[in-house]
């Protein structure tokens, strides 16, 4: 008897769960979310995580015009670690490429390169790199020590020491500190064998904190990500509970209804911009060393952003949990294709030109300007005419739709 009901029990069970996916295989949008989102997030997170950085943009200040010089600049840029972006003729419109993030290094090699070559003596070329990112400035100078390291073996070779003479030891110099081999007195008194020496310079993050670019990049996400999850839970959640037809009832027009719904969203999720940069100084020691308003703005943008992807989830869906699914397949690719966690640089060719439409990427270029270099408007106003576009996009047709639902 016991057996019996046990396996009554066990026939009721299975037909529940067989109801259960007859139900699942019914709701086609809820099998999409189940197997597209993963997918996609999976093909992104092996593509944009790459720790490999290749093809770093070099400009170049060549002075000496020499075989000695192009040889050194074809050395850096055979390996595929360093592209030419550009030749410049003074140091000065090298040194505004960097600071605008054009440029993630620059080489300035002196008019006297080629004879100190020549005649034996240390010729320096100073290696200027954009440290914004610790990791790939730490990556761009280990590349250009081991390149000139090669370079300098492979004049070695060519020009063996004569004998009683001591090889040259390469010596890499930081702005910060500088190691001179003191000559011995078995040592000549000039060095018998060319060496070329870089001269490192760390620009605007000597510290080579990395903490300096995780966090100026992820406050854009995390003001996209909270408006987006904010706004479409309030939207979602009216369909649910049904006021949406009660405000219809209203004299207000569709337009008042959803710029009232916007509004108080858009003004405490501005808060956010405030408790972001406090935390990013206190407690990671982030400088502001440029205009508060210009990052005040362009939070803002990034909020209205946000809001208006979550508005425009909320028309798409019926219920919160939908809507949470919806935004785990949007909001991961931003923050994955923002260059907040991994270089741009180091994603796919095919990949890079996509990141123009993410707006976080575009907030994280002009935090990192304002806080870390400083840069001002005439500098960041690419990226931010394109944050303003893409939120008034975004939102123009977030409330299109919206509003066409209401009526």
């Amino acid at each position: 008897m016991r057996e019996r009901l046990l396996n009554l029990l066990n026939l009721r069970w299975f037909a529940l769960i067989r109801k259960e996916f007859n139900q699942i295989k019914r709701n086609r949008r809820l099998i999409i979310m189940l197997i597209v989102p993963p997918t996609i997030n999976i093909v992104l997170f092996g593509y944009a995580l790459n720790p490999t950085v290749t093809d770093l943009k070099l400009g170049v200040v060549d002075e000496s015009r020499s075989a000695e010089s192009r040889e050194l600049i074809s050395a850096l840029t055979e390996s595929r670690s360093f592209r030419i972006e550009r030749y410049y003729l003074s140091q000065s419109e090298l040194g505004d490429d960097l600071s605008a993030g054009d440029l993630d290094a620059g080489l300035v090699i002196p008019a006297d390169f080629d004879r100190k070559r020549v005649s034996g003596e240390t010729a320096e070329v100073q290696f200027l790199v954009d440290a914004v990112n610790s990791n790939t400035a730490t990556i761009a100078g280990g590349y250009a020590g081991r390149i000139i390291n090669a370079l300098n073996q492979k004049i070695l070779r060519e020009n063996p020491p004569k004998t009683g003479a001591t090889p040259i030891r390469q010596q890499i110099t930081t702005a910060d500190s500088a190691q001179t081999a003191a000559p011995t007195q078995n040592s000549p008194a000039r060095p018998v064998q060319p060496n070329v020496t870089p001269r490192i310079a760390l620009l605007y993050n000597p510290g080579l904190k990395n903490a300096w670019f995780i966090v100026t990049g992820l406050i854009g996400a995390l003001l996209v990500l909270q408006g987006s999850i904010v706004a479409a839970a309030s939207m979602v959640r009216e369909k649910e509970v049904g006021t949406i037809e009660q405000l219809l009832m209203t004299p207000a027009e569709a337009i008042e209804i959803i710029t009232a719904k916007i509004a108080p969203i858009f003004l405490l999720l501005s808060g956010d911009i405030f408790l972001a940069l406090t935390v990013a100084r206190l407690v990671f020691d982030v400088p502001v060393r440029g205009s508060f308003l210009l990052f005040f703005i362009s939070g803002s943008l990034c909020v209205l952003s946000g809001i208006g992807i979550g508005t425009l989830i909320a028309t798409f869906v019926k219920s919160q949990q939908q809507a949470q699914l919806m935004s785990f397949f949007v909001n991961p690719p931003m923050v994955l294709l923002s260059g907040a966690t991994t270089p741009v640089e180091a994603m796919p060719h095919w990949l890079q030109p996509w990141t123009l439409l993410n707006p976080v990427r575009h907030f994280g270029l002009i935090s990192r300007g304002i806080l870390l270099k400083g840069s001002t408007l005439d500098v960041l106003y690419p990226n931010l005419l394109a944050l303003a576009a893409f939120c008034v996009i975004v939102v123009s047709i977030s409330m299109w739709r919206f509003r066409k639902q209401l009526q």
